[in-house]
Formats: structure tokens, sequence, C-alpha cells
């Protein structure tokens, strides 16, 4: 098999292979590059492997940098753009289930591709354009298959990421999961609790914004694999409403994802905090969840308030979205122009500062102070106040009386 054309990103990476093979190596594109190509997709990164070994490509190349030189990895820098050059290599066990105890340096294309994941993923591509398919890749492409290198229950006990790789690609690709595969994925799903949340974390994100985040998800339950996911034990009730969302709601972003997870797994804001902490997600994304799930609690009891509104300010976008993926009966258009029409959308808009009520009240910055603030910026959200200076500085006067007494 030929490509007619060759994508730009390929075009513009020939230099390296070219330069490789004047040297009297092998060099390919490989991995996902190819896949992606086949599929008539966009192409993210390209992955060059090589026969030469890492002192070899270092002495082929004037610029490069030692990326991974352990796995035999080097970053090519000499024609501008940095290209990633791995060493066609095989590995030894895997005592953690992720990393290879020894990697072995070959200068067999064959060997190194038949210890990779998935059919799909082990294309090479020449610099002239043909394919070189040794695992039937190609035909599983064709029928939307996902399957793994040889033996599946090999390729997860090397890496047991893998079984989330393999519900991620079927969500993205919207392809089906061989049989042979999927079992071995139940079989090994425990092998899942040696590897670290942040790389599962990763792999699951993607997974819920696929295109067919729904088969991925309903894998993902089948095989057991949440039972080794943090606070996910037991938890295919809440995955499978989920799953049964994601059939017609695509989340777009990574808040999205994780907050109508968080919101869908019935969590009060505190447990949807200390549920995002224990995924080791950003603080920005837990404090964006809590508020979110805030309002969506509250919404899903009864109507809200415009001080309820405002005090969603900083997840708003967030919240509007997750709404309406989810199960709730709320009416997003309406939310949204209520939001936008209130007086201010943060304190910072009040119409009178700290200083100016320092000056007037001739108070020193204190509790009461913080008080005087707050109280105005209650007033004005709900629409007891005006935005105005002089408003601003009775309706403090008043309260800051009203404490004192």
């Amino acid at each position: 098999m030929k490509i007619s054309t060759m994508p730009t990103e390929f075009r513009d990476a020939l230099p390296i292979l070219e330069t490789i093979e004047a040297a009297g190596y092998e060099a390919y594109f490989v991995g996902g590059s190819v896949r992606d190509t086949l599929l008539n997709k966009p192409i993210h990164d390209v992955d060059i492997a090589t026969s030469a070994y890492p002192e070899e490509i270092k002495k082929i190349f004037k610029r490069t940098v030692d990326t991974g030189i352990e796995h035999g990895t080097v970053m090519i820098l000499d024609h501008g753009t940095g290209y990633e050059t791995t060493t066609f290599r095989t590995e030894s066990t895997y005592t953690d289930f992720r990393r290879p105890d020894e990697v072995t340096f070959v200068r067999s294309l064959s060997e190194d591709l038949k210890r990779r994941d998935f059919t799909v993923n082990v294309l090479a591509l020449t610099k002239s354009g043909e394919i070189i398919d040794l695992f039937g890749g190609v035909d599983d492409l064709n029928n939307k298959v996902l399957r793994a290198v040889g033996k599946a229950e090999e390729r997860f006990h090397e890496d047991a990421l893998r079984m989330m790789r393999a519900v991620r690609f079927a969500a993205q690709l919207d392809f089906k999961i061989d049989e042979d595969t999927r079992a071995a994925i139940s079989d090994n799903a425990p092998l899942l609790a040696n590897i670290a949340v942040e790389r599962i974390n990763v792999e699951f994100t993607k997974l819920m914004q696929g295109s067919a985040a729904s088969y991925g998800m309903v894998e993902l339950i089948k095989s057991g694999l949440n039972n080794y996911m943090p606070m996910l034990v037991n938890g295919e009730r809440d995955l499978a409403a989920l799953a049964l969302l994601l059939q017609v709601a695509q989340p777009k972003t990574d808040n999205e994802a994780w907050t109508l997870l968080a919101f869908e797994l019935g969590f009060n804001p505190k447990a949807a905090g200390d549920f995002l902490k224990a995924w080791k997600q950003p603080n920005d994304m837990v404090q964006v969840a809590k508020a979110a799930v805030t309002l969506m609690n509250k919404l899903r009891a009864s109507d809200v308030d415009d001080w309820e509104l405002y005090q969603t300010k900083k997840a708003i976008t967030t919240t509007l979205a997750v709404i309406e993926l989810s199960e709730l009966h709320a009416d997003v258009d309406k939310l949204s122009a209520r939001y936008q029409a209130l007086p201010i959308k943060d304190k910072k808009e009040l119409a009178i500062n700290g200083g100016e009520l320092v000056k007037e009240l001739h108070l020193a910055p204190g509790p009461l102070f913080g008080k005087i603030l707050s109280h105005l910026e209650y007033q004005v959200v709900m629409g007891q106040v005006p935005n105005e200076k002089e408003m601003l500085l009775k309706a403090a006067i008043e309260y800051a009386q009203k404490e004192k007494n």
C-alpha cells in the first residue's frame, strides 16, 4: 500500500529520514501519525524510528538533545522543528507493569514493532510513502477494530496502562475492541493498580471527550477497570448513567468532562473536590467543579437566585455547558441571560473602593471593613442598591452604624 500524497507534516520531516538513510541506516515514520493519516485525521506528533543507535544519530546530526537516550530517544534540531527519533529496540521483563527492566537496541524494524501496543499503531511509513504493515493493522483500520499486537495478555503485562489506552482509543476512534483483547483487559484489570493516577487520568480524560465516549465507558465498566481507579470502586451504576449521557452529549474541555462526571456521581461540592484531588487534578479545575456542582445541585432541587448565580462567576462557562450536557431540566439560555444582566460580575466592579470607604467612614481596615464590602456586593448583585458611589456610601454608613450598635 502506498500513500499518494504525503501530509505536510511528513514532507517537512523527510530531510531527517533522508539524512539517516544516506548514512547507511533505516528510518521510518511510525505510530499514531501513520494511523491518523490513513484515517484522514489531523496529525499531532511525527515519530521516527530508526536502526541507528543514539550515539550514531548524534554523529549524523549537528544539533541534538538527549530527551530519553536510555530508551533510545534523541531529539534532532538540525532542521528547525524538533523531531524525536527512537532506535529500534526490544524490552525485557516489566517488574512494575509499566517500564521495561532493560532495553536492548536492535537493527530490526519487525523486532521493534512487535513489542508495541495495538496493530493500528504499529504501521510504518517509508520516505516514498510505502506503508509497512507487519501485523494486519491496515485491515483492522478498515474494519474499525482495535486489536493488541501478538498476545494481548503479554502486552498488558508489559504495560498495564495499555488497558486504559484500549478503551480510550475505542472512544476516540469509534473502533470496537477485538474479543481476545477485551477478554485480556477483563482478566488483567487488577494490574491497573500498579499505574500512577496521573497516567490513568490522561487516558480517562481523553476517553470522556471521545466521539464514541459512551462505548469506551461501557467497555471500561464491563472490564472492571473502574475498580482500580480513584473513588470509582463499585461505581458501575453511576458510570453507566454517564455512558448514556455521552451517547448524545460530548464534553469539549477537561473541566466539562470532570465536572459532568462529579455531578453524575452525585457528589456534593466538598466530595466533588475530594474526588478531583484524588485524581491529582489542578486546583483551578477543583474550584470550577465545586462551584458548578454547587449551582447544579441547587437547580436540581429548585431555582437559584441572582446571588447564587453570581457566586458561580469563575465557573459560569463550564457550569452552563455541563448543565446542557446533563439530565438537568434547566433553561440554559435563561440562566445565561440572567448572568449577563447582573449589575456586576466581580467585587472589583463596585463603584466604590476600599480606599474611599476608609476616607468617608473614617474606618481602619479590619473585620468590619470586610463585612461592609461584602454587604455592598450582595446588595448590588441582588438589585437592592444601584451600583452608584453615593448610594453605596449611604448603604455603607447605614450598615456600619447597625453593626456598631
